[in-house]
């Protein structure tokens, strides 16, 4: 039987599914986690435990667990993960992306400087301190700008400031995220650290892609159809396939394998955020790891014209599926997107609070071409809304023959539900 080392943390979506896929391809999933050494095995899943914040102990301890029964590939969900993923995978002689790349892509600064070096459109940035004066900083920038902490993901703590008043309230706001305690339980040095970046106008895209010996393959390019203007810049909805001219895509495709090589990036997934505006395709954010979450449901695969004329393949794969065939050796050629639209929504949290309930579910599912609705929190569960939350209401998915009819599936099905968040009672002094 194939082992896989997945390194993940506690609190994955994806863990579950990739587990799924194992059992479906007869694979064996072994588990990094940063979970407490402490306890014996507290989620009952075998897991090595580890800490992304001190790597090179982590790395002799992974070393060392799977010394004794060999593992075949490394695959690593979330951003976190993706560099010691790298170095295990060139310690233990394994494909995937060069440490030293997968680096690259989480440092924001070192990402940016390479991408202009690679001749690709740059959003101008300085990087401060977080304990800086913002009022002192006006003569460096230039409004509107985007306020982001550079040791998170996502869109957690990405502020846009268009003038000098926005921007104090901004830096503070980010500032105080960074002082808070789950951010320093972190132990990142980027933990102190603030990006106050050119904000660049255009509509979005996501690119989920599998480099194959430093060859870019497109798995699915994702519209954000909803307008990503700020102050605060919380994903919704993606689309796929993009509805994109031909020519447009191909110019998003070209610049992301050029930011790909330029980071150095080899082989494994990649995603990438992008945005398209006048002065060319600028990406965003470039990371060694596949899409986060329950949004990976939206991925399904068909089997393509094999050259080696198997008829074995099931009809259909799931995306975790794809990914730890690829892992293994399998080349992603064969396998394309399904053919039919799909599109999910993360739910938004409208306000920070304690959710109570949901209610219009089961009017919900019935809306055409509708998949599925996942709610994620519990009832009486605090709820932390963007810009220093890190979390949706739920997701959900829909497919259809075509990407406006996914879409409209989405939109209409969270029209229908209604949730009743609660305001927190202040503490008393």
């Amino acid at each position: 039987m194939k082992r896989v080392l997945l390194l993940a943390t506690t609190t994955g979506y994806q863990t579950r599914m990739f587990a799924e896929a194992a059992k479906s391809l007869g694979v064996e999933l072994v588990y990094a986690t940063d979970r407490c050494d402490q306890l014996d095995d507290p989620w009952s899943d075998g897991a090595i435990p580890v800490r992304y914040h001190e790597e090179w102990k982590s790395v002799d301890s992974v070393l060392k667990a799977v010394d004794a029964r060999p593992v075949d590939a490394v695959l690593a969900l979330g951003d976190r993960p993706t560099v010691m993923a790298a170095y295990l995978s060139r310690l233990l002689g394994l494909p995937g992306h060069p440490p030293e790349a997968a680096t690259a892509a989480r440092d924001k600064r070192l990402l940016r400087n390479k991408l202009k070096a690679a001749g690709l459109p740059t959003p101008s940035f300085i990087t401060v301190p977080a304990a800086s004066d913002a009022m002192s900083l006006l003569d460096r920038i230039t409004f509107p700008v985007v306020v982001k902490p550079t040791v998170l993901s996502a869109s957690r703590g990405v502020i846009r400031a268009d003038d000098p008043v926005s921007f104090a309230t901004a830096f503070d706001r980010v500032r105080r995220l960074l002082a808070s305690g789950e951010v320093r339980e972190l132990r990142d040095p980027e933990a102190d650290v603030v990006q106050i970046e050119e904000y660049i106008d255009g509509p979005e895209y996501a690119l989920e892609g599998l480099l194959e010996n430093g060859r870019l393959r497109t798995l699915a390019v994702f519209d954000k159809p909803d307008p990503l203007n700020g102050p605060f810049f919380e994903e919704t909805i993606y689309v796929t396939p993009s509805r994109l001219t031909q020519i447009a895509r191909r110019q998003l495709e070209t610049a992301v394998a050029t930011a790909a090589t330029a980071l150095g990036l080899h082989h494994g997934p990649i995603h990438a955020e992008c945005r398209v505006s006048a002065r060319g395709v600028f990406v965003l954010e470039i990371a060694a790891r596949p899409i986060g979450g329950l949004c990976a449901k939206a991925l399904r695969f068909e089997p393509s014209e094999d050259p080696r004329g198997s008829t074995s393949k099931p009809a259909t794969i799931a995306f975790e599926e794809l990914l730890l065939r690829h892992a293994l050796g399998e080349s992603a050629s064969y396998w394309t997107r399904e053919s039919r639209a799909s599109a999910v929504m993360m739910i938004p949290i409208p306000r920070s609070g304690i959710f109570r309930r949901v209610d219009g579910l089961e009017t919900a599912i019935h809306v055409p071409h509708l998949e599925d609705i996942h709610i994620t929190p519990k009832p009486d569960q605090q709820l932390l809304a963007l810009p220093e939350g890190s979390s949706y209401l739920g997701f959900i998915f829909a497919r259809a023959e075509a990407p406006a009819f996914a879409e409209r599936a989405v939109r209409e099905a969270h029209a229908r539900l209604k949730f009743t968040i609660d305001p927190m009672l202040p503490i008393a002094s």
